[in-house]
């Protein structure tokens, strides 16, 4: 039984995040700044599904690791750098969304298709030095010598202090910049709001209506992108307090607590493809589109998706 629940969770998390890489690639409507940052993550969340949660998987089930100790080494660490490359993204999107509810004139011409890009390097390359040089310099084992909370089970175990320092670096500060932002975002986006619905009361032509289209459509993207940051929180939020906390308890809580929460933060990365297919029409028809095979025929990448749902 829990070798289908976490199958299932691994093949919505592989094909959820493959059918988002493919629809902002192939369709050029798609290519938007905000929308390279969704694909880069959706990267990040593809490749956790497909070499990290599978052999965690086994690991869970079996309550042993059966790929020995240098298989181990670059599992950990890849897990480790998927997981910050996402909280990286996750900062870069709530900076795009500020610039474009709380500066909408200038938006275009700061948040560029090559300013999207510097994010996302940043994000990849921040994260693989930071996981390098904390396992280079032995931040995971400092102080750890003699011990062993479980032989065989391939679990990264970091000290009180590297614990605490990583978790905050990691999750937590993260967490208050995006929140600090997504208020902000939110108070100039109520008082925009009331501006309009002002001016609709005292103009009712066309013009105004059509001029109202792009702000909506942007206005939902903050929303979604906003659910997408609020699902992250909560789905690692407890494995992080624990990891916090546990060094400071003596390691007590148990292996398959630990392992638990680790699988609720896995699962994250599948439901931002949710989420996605949820809340965004154009991901509703793009998926359509690739499951009839529609993206083979001449042109397709053409199809404005934005303008096939209104």
């Amino acid at each position: 039984m829990l070798y289908i629940l976490l199958l299932t969770g691994i093949l919505i998390t592989v094909c959820g995040n493959l059918v988002v890489i493919i629809s902002i690639s192939h369709f050029k409507h798609l290519h938007t700044p905000t929308n390279l940052l969704v694909l880069s993550m959706a990267v990040a969340d593809f490749l956790l599904g497909l070499f990290v949660m599978p052999f965690s998987m086994i690991r869970s089930v079996e309550t042993c690791w059966y790929f020995g100790d240098t298989f181990c080494f670059f599992h950990a660490k890849i897990d480790l750098i998927l997981s910050t490359v996402s909280v990286f993204h996750l900062i870069f999107i709530a900076i795009d969304r500020y610039y474009a509810v709380c500066d909408p004139l200038l938006y275009s011409s700061k948040v560029t298709m090559p300013v999207a890009w510097l994010f996302v390097t940043v994000s990849w390359i921040a994260a693989v030095v930071y996981i390098c040089v904390l396992i280079t310099f032995k931040g995971n084992t400092d102080g750890m010598d003699g011990f062993d909370p479980c032989p065989g089970d391939c679990i990264i175990v970091f000290n009180a202090v590297w614990g605490t320092l990583d978790t905050v670096f990691t999750f937590f500060l993260p967490c208050c910049v995006m929140l600090s932002i997504y208020t902000k975002i939110f108070s100039v986006a109520r008082r925009h709001e009331k501006v309009i619905c002002t001016i609709q009361d005292q103009i009712q032509s066309r013009e105004d209506k059509k001029m109202k289209i792009p702000r909506s459509k942007d206005s939902k993207a903050t929303k979604t992108l906003t659910i997408v940051i609020g699902v992250f929180v909560i789905c690692w939020l407890p494995y992080f307090v624990n990891s916090v906390m546990d060094p400071f308890l003596n390691f007590s809580t148990a292996p398959a607590v630990v392992d638990a929460l680790q699988w609720l933060g896995y699962f994250n990365s599948g439901c931002n493809p949710i989420i996605y297919a949820l809340f965004y029409p154009w991901f509703q028809k793009a998926l359509k589109l690739i499951v009839n095979c529609k993206i083979f025929n001449p042109g397709s990448s053409l199809i404005n998706l934005y303008a096939e749902i209104h």
